[in-house]
């Protein structure tokens, strides 16, 4: 079973590693847009689907990884392991702070409070001239290690790719743990793992601190990609998109986080389209917000419940 587990996700890391051959720069670049926003769902799912905490301020995480990576990296650019260790490390700092204080409540009342912490990170960079204010920030040399630099878009491309394969890696074996099991027995019924003898608090502040830290390290790449950083990373609108991804995909699966990444960032690039949509195209929220209305109405289990829903087609 666990060999059989692994073998999708096996066949997809090979054909992601092979795809520049065949990729053009655009669609290159999209795909590694793609795989940074999958590392990103991914960091969230280890919350809401596995730990069963729905965050609507996980975009602070991403902004926070993303500033400092441009803060760290400065003119010269900086090593590879320096700027991403401060990035993730700056991340992971800030979601201790939060967890601590925001994981003594339950249901919204959780919701709203990570909501309050993100939009207080937002403001500190959006307010000050720490962050450059409301233009943001540039990254003006990309940092590098040894012969490895992440100017060169090859070099980016596996430096993405081979991100996405360890964070995805990292959360499988997790979730088999007996951290992993904790994890889930919380999601299902949190005072009875409490009455077993579990401390719940510690299992849900180190889930909190490891989804920030990933989030922290998609905001590293993602500030390296685009070579700028505005606070608007930080926004509540960046924590919505990701939870939407999640339920595209499915909450609840590793794999259906990656492909809410990729159908979430697909359609948005698609409603974009002009030489498709014509006039329509100014207006793409609209068109994207029916689309995600009609996904979650048609398919409640998110994409990843397609696979179940065609054995029970073919079975009936």
């Amino acid at each position: 079973m666990l060999r059989r587990d692994w073998l999708v996700p096996a066949l997809a890391a090979l054909v992601l590693l092979g795809l520049p051959a065949v990729l053009t720069p655009y669609t290159q670049d999209l795909v590694v847009k793609i795989s940074i926003y999958a590392v990103f769902a991914l960091s969230l799912e280890l919350l809401v689907g596995v730990t069963g905490l729905v965050s609507l301020g996980h975009a602070a995480f991403l902004g926070i990884g993303a500033y400092v990576t441009v803060l760290a990296a400065g003119d010269s650019g900086g090593t590879i392991p320096r700027v991403a260790s401060l990035a993730v490390l700056a991340a992971a700092a800030y979601a201790v702070f939060v967890g601590a204080l925001s994981l003594r409540t339950k249901g919204v009342y959780f919701i709203m409070v990570t909501l309050a912490f993100a939009q207080m990170a937002y403001f500190v960079f959006h307010d000050t001239k720490l962050g450059g204010g409301s233009d943001g920030m540039f990254l003006y040399a990309k940092p590098s290690w040894g012969a490895l630099s992440l100017d060169d878009k090859q070099h980016m491309y596996y430096a993405v790719i081979g991100t996405l394969i360890g964070t995805y890696a990292l959360l499988a074996l997790l979730m088999r743990s007996r951290f992993g099991h904790a994890l889930a027995g919380i999601r299902v019924n949190e005072q009875r793992m409490r009455a077993a003898g579990f401390a719940t608090f510690g299992y849900k502040l180190a889930a909190f601190v490891i989804a920030g830290a990933l989030a922290g390290l998609a905001g590293f790449l993602l500030a390296v990609k685009d070579g700028a950083v505005n606070p608007e990373l930080l926004s509540w609108h960046e924590s919505g998109a990701v939870l939407l991804m999640l339920i595209l995909g499915g909450i609840g699966s590793l794999r259906g986080a990656v492909i809410g990444a990729i159908a979430f960032t697909l359609l948005k690039e698609l409603f974009q389209l002009e030489s498709l949509l014509g006039p329509v195209a100014s207006h793409w929220q609209m068109t994207l917000g029916f689309t995600i209305i009609a996904f979650v109405a048609l398919l409640p289990k998110g994409l990843i419940g397609l696979r179940t829903r065609w054995r029970g087609a073919t079975h009936g």
